[in-house]
């Protein structure tokens, strides 16, 4: 049955606050499963067991309520790069990235549009919403590093890793709508690992760039186990570099040419 067919609710008085938050609440749970422009006040007031009146006593309007509701997912969003900074650093961001993909499979919809800025009610505030929990995550993920001064490249390596998240997030949501899944869609847990593998890469391509960051890289591979994501990475990589050939390729392009008329 859907959240507009459902039997309404009956009303009960409650306190300012309450009710603001009920609204808000239940506003949230349509904007999770619906493009905004896709849900009425009518849908909304029925659900939270309100008069349409009572919903334009407490917002302006949808778009009042719309951005006040993903204010609240934002918060939300944001605080699921919070981590304890304790153990292996790959693991710590598999249980982020864990945390973040069951995120955008329930507001599947809502995420898509706000992040594709394609919503008819995305707005400044709304974009400024979605600028903050960038910053957020990357002040987290910046803090896992435990650099003395994260230089521009790293910084530009965490932008770029969260932003990736967030496309490739957008294309997996899309690989499930339609009424036969695509056999090759990767799962959560697929998904989830390679995230994080993908952020070790970058890390390694920051450091060929700057080696002075290989005190602090040496101390994060120590922490690292065989079994979580990055000793899974390596044993890849190595299985890969197995191949005779291949392992010819990378070693000739490690081999720099000999200068002319040497």
């Amino acid at each position: 049955m859907s959240a507009s067919s459902s039997p309404r609710p009956p009303r009960r008085r409650l306190g300012v606050e309450q009710r603001r938050e009920q609204l808000i609440a239940v506003a949230l749970e349509f904007f999770a499963k619906q493009a905004p422009e896709e849900v009425s006040i009518d849908e909304i007031a029925a659900a939270a067991g309100a008069s349409r009146p009572l919903v334009y006593h407490y917002f302006p309007g949808k778009q009042g309520l719309y951005e006040e509701a993903i204010r609240r997912a934002g918060e939300q969003l944001a605080a699921l790069f919070e981590e304890p900074r304790e153990g292996p650093l790959s693991e710590r961001l598999h249980r982020v990235m864990g945390r973040y993909l069951g995120f955008v499979e329930s507001h599947g919809p809502g995420f898509s549009a706000l992040l594709r800025g394609g919503s008819a009610s995305s707005t400044p505030d709304t974009g400024a919403v979605i600028d903050r929990v960038r910053q957020a995550a990357m002040d987290q993920v910046i803090a896992h590093l435990e650099l003395p001064g994260p230089s521009v490249r790293v910084r530009l390596a965490v932008r770029a890793w969260i932003a990736n998240a967030e496309t490739t997030a957008i294309a997996w949501l899309a690989d499930q709508d339609g009424l036969q899944p695509r056999p090759d869609r990767l799962t959560r847990q697929e998904l989830q690992l390679r995230l994080v593998q993908e952020f070790v890469v970058m890390l390694l391509v920051s450091l060929s760039y700057e080696p002075e960051l290989l005190p602090a890289f040496r101390s994060f591979f120590a922490q690292e186990r065989p079994e979580g994501p990055t000793g899974l990475l390596v044993r890849r990589l190595t299985g890969l570099l197995a191949d005779p050939a291949l392992a010819a390729e990378a070693l000739r392009l490690a081999t720099p040419d000999p200068a002319p008329g040497a």
